[in-house]
């Protein structure tokens, strides 16, 4: 009987290891479930239209969070899903571009340049000066415009019109493949008191 109660601790204790390891395990994948599915996720880039900034075959994370709370701004580069216009034509995919156009702005390309509420704005990430003439447009209510930072080579807002709020999934944050792309992704500066200005209300 003194035996019995000697090994009955071991015995308990070897049972409480795997319940206690099932459980860690489940409350991982939960935990990692809930950040992938609320707060960050990892995108891959297939695509040469976001470059030079965002290379083909880069490995991107994706914060969908902020936008709970804030909503996109000018110069953001996001993924978003296909609008209807998309889905219509057959396209299933997430993509990835960076929003130029705010709810009210008029936007238009002309002469190599984008004009924002009829102010050009400097544009320092682009691989090349648009070659195409495009707008005016007044972006609508809740929709944002978003472009390729490869002009010549993005299938963007200029070919299939504006992304709705809701159709944004997040904002790319930061590059963590390959290793000579690991780093930030930051927002550009623009002369935002000058479009404000000219914005019509």
């Amino acid at each position: 009987m003194s035996v019995l109660n000697e090994r009955q601790p071991n015995e308990i204790q070897s049972g409480n290891f795997w319940i206690e390891f099932v459980k860690t395990i489940i409350f991982s994948l939960v935990i990692a479930f809930g950040i992938r599915t609320f707060i960050i996720e990892p995108r891959y880039v297939p695509s040469g239209s976001m470059e030079p900034t965002i290379q083909p075959g880069e490995h991107l994370l994706i914060d969908k969070l902020s936008y709970d709370f804030t909503s996109p701004k000018r110069g953001d580069i996001v993924v978003f899903n296909p609008t209807k216009t998309l889905e219509e034509d057959n396209f299933h995919d997430a993509f990835i571009k960076r929003v130029i156009g705010l709810p009210g702005d008029k936007v238009d390309v002309k002469n190599g340049q984008v004009f924002i509420n009829n102010v050009p704005i400097k544009e320092n990430y682009i691989e090349a000066k648009p070659d195409y003439t495009w707008g005016p447009v007044i972006v609508p209510a809740n929709s944002y415009l978003v472009l390729g930072d490869n002009r010549n080579d993005s299938f963007d807002s200029h070919y299939w019109g504006f992304v709705p709020r809701n159709k944004i999934v997040g904002r790319a944050i930061f590059s963590f493949w390959p290793f000579n792309q690991i780093g930030g992704i930051h927002r550009p500066t623009y002369n935002l008191n000058t479009i404000n200005a000219n914005k019509k209300v």
